[in-house]
């Protein structure tokens, strides 16, 4: 019995001039964003498929490395992140894109590995939580200096993280963004609001030979706040020399755990909806499906896939945490089912690298963006409504 043909995609947004490096959709709008090598950003209207707005906002010697609307940074608003060594927050409307951030942060930073706006939970997407009341708090915070070692069983001592936060605590606070520092070996998070750097990573550990700076460079960030974390930022970061380290910010010297799953740079994470788990691809043959041990601190495999041809520029899961989609430098999107691992489709339409591939909020549409300067809209397995 023949095999289906892989599907075509419902639409191919062209406009862009240079590769198309990044891509998000706006959490409660049918638009999208891109970016390209060209320091280019478009909106898309992904329901007439055609430009809605287009501006230089990075310098086109630099290029853009990522960008991202999140509900957490206001419903007109996204960020962006160049070569140049600059985030910025751009606002937008129904006339268009500002030409002139509201907010520029020179993070000192020129690699191309992508910063990571903070993923929620589901407890803490409906809940929220006004985290930089407890920052201030601790020894350290919202400083550029490093915070001490914060024990579990301390971390609510003080009065402004140990009350309670209701249904009606507004998540919009939380804007913090996480990227390779001006050391490329570090983890530096940055609070959005304040264009203040609130943590920085330890790139090493005198006490610990295997250092964080012998691993390479910080190739990949997931930022993410989890219901088990007691409310403090977590991190997963992905390194040159194939290894992944889980942070949590209270103890910013030593990780939570260390693992080693790619022989290869590590070049995209992404975590879950329910912050336990999450994907993993590299310059390796390999794709991975992890677990994330809250209680035990532990990352343990649950897949490993094998690829015909190596190389992932990007991952992505649904946010319904069923179906799970891969950016090959073969020129594939590659779908599984997130749950059991298994191949559902690969996808041949690009001419060029896929960067990038994500997914819409309400889970019907994905995007994937190309080094052929096309962004692809599919729908692919349609959420179910039970």
């Amino acid at each position: 019995m023949s095999r289906r043909p892989p599907p075509d995609p419902v639409a191919v947004l062209r406009g862009h001039r240079a590769s198309v490096t990044d891509i998000s959709f706006h959490p409660f709008k049918p638009i999208l964003f891109s970016g390209s090598a060209d320091g280019e950003v478009r909106i898309w209207d992904t329901l007439q498929h055609r430009t809605v707005s287009s501006a230089w906002l990075h310098s086109a010697a630099h290029g853009i490395v990522a960008v991202a609307c999140v509900s957490s940074l206001g419903t007109n608003k996204f960020a962006s992140q160049g070569r140049d060594g600059t985030v910025k927050i751009w606002e937008f409307d129904d006339a268009g894109l500002s030409r002139i951030p509201s907010l520029t942060i020179k993070t000192n930073s020129y690699h191309f590995c992508k910063f990571s706006v903070m993923k929620n939970d589901s407890v803490w997407s409906t809940q929220g939580k006004e985290l930089e009341d407890c920052y201030r708090g601790e020894p350290g915070g919202m400083s550029d200096r490093e915070i001490p070692e914060v024990k579990r069983d301390e971390a609510y001592t003080n009065q402004s993280c140990s009350k309670s936060f209701g249904e009606n605590t507004c998540s919009e606070g939380l804007q913090y963004v996480a990227l390779s520092g001006e050391n490329s070996s570090e983890v530096e998070i940055w609070d959005l609001k304040s264009a203040q750097k609130i943590v920085q990573l330890a790139s090493s550990n005198p006490s610990n030979s295997s250092s964080v700076s012998n691993r390479g460079m910080c190739m990949t960030l997931q930022l993410f706040l989890s219901s088990e974390s007691q409310g403090f930022l977590n991190v997963l970061a992905g390194y040159e020399d194939g290894s992944m380290l889980w942070w949590d910010i209270r103890n910013p010297r030593v990780p939570v755990t260390s693992v080693k799953f790619h022989s290869e740079p590590v070049m995209s994470i992404c975590i879950d909806g329910s912050c336990k788990g999450g994907i993993s691809g590299a310059a390796d043959d390999k794709i991975i499906m992890y677990s994330l041990e809250h209680s035990s601190g532990t990352c343990v495999v649950k897949k490993e896939i094998s690829l015909d041809r190596p190389g992932i520029s990007g991952v992505s899961i649904r946010p319904d945490g069923k179906i799970a989609a891969t950016a090959g430098w073969d020129h594939r999107v590659r779908i599984y089912n997130y749950r059991k691992g298994n191949a559902l489709a690969i996808l041949k339409y690009h001419h060029g690298t896929c960067n990038a591939v994500t997914y819409s909020s309400d889970c019907k549409l994905m995007a994937s963006a190309s080094e052929d300067t096309t962004v692809g809209l599919w729908e692919l397995y349609p959420p179910t409504t039970s």
